[in-house]
């Protein structure tokens, strides 16, 4: 069985160039989200098209943009369907992973959106390495400054405070003041970083 996926990201769009494409290519059953974005993770009729498919059944659409939000989202859907025996077709970019071609076309595909991912991880590690070479601080802000620290620390030896009291006159939470404690101030670490 075919069964048709369109979906519109505003309500001023129309779905019938995507239906009557559908139609034509011999869909029995068409679910349709409206007014909905592709980068939104939940959408109902897709959730609903992708539960009435079988094995031997095939997931058809207009273009590829209606059903991934990205490419390797793109990816993750089909080798779902794949993993079901549940074929995949495009009619727009001609893809059909029923046929030995599309599946070829696919994994070229994922073989790219891989490629893609480990460039951008490689970047960002590149990125921030430098970054720390130049002394820039990575990561969130810290809630906690040196001088503060030193004073908690002080105040927990002598007993004075728990470290609930402490965090609550800082005003972060105990976990934040824990991490904190547990990493040291800048101080510290130029202390044992000297010969």
């Amino acid at each position: 069985m075919l069964i048709g996926y369109a979906r519109v990201s505003t309500d001023e769009q129309n779905l019938g160039m995507q239906l009557d494409a559908l139609r034509a290519a011999g869909c029995e059953r068409i679910f349709c989200d409206e007014g909905i974005s592709g980068a939104a993770t939940e959408r109902r009729e897709l959730n609903g098209a992708l539960r009435a498919l079988a094995p031997e059944d095939v997931l058809v659409v207009w273009k590829l943009d209606r059903l991934g939000r990205s490419l390797a989202h793109l990816i993750q859907v089909i080798t779902r369907l794949e993993a079901e025996e549940i074929g995949f077709r495009s009619l727009s970019e001609a893809i059909d992973t029923t046929t030995a071609s599309g599946r070829l076309l696919f994994h070229i595909m994922g073989a790219i959106a891989e490629f893609e991912r480990s460039l951008i991880s490689e970047r960002t590690r590149a990125g921030m390495a430098a970054a720390k070479a130049r002394g820039q601080h990575l990561g969130r802000e810290q809630k906690i400054t040196d001088a503060e620290l030193e004073w908690a620390k002080r105040t927990l030896e002598l007993g004075r405070m728990s470290p609930w009291e402490i965090a609550r006159m800082l005003r972060v939470a105990p976990i934040t003041l824990s991490r904190s404690l547990r990493r040291g101030s800048p101080a510290d670490e130029r202390t044992s970083e000297a010969p």
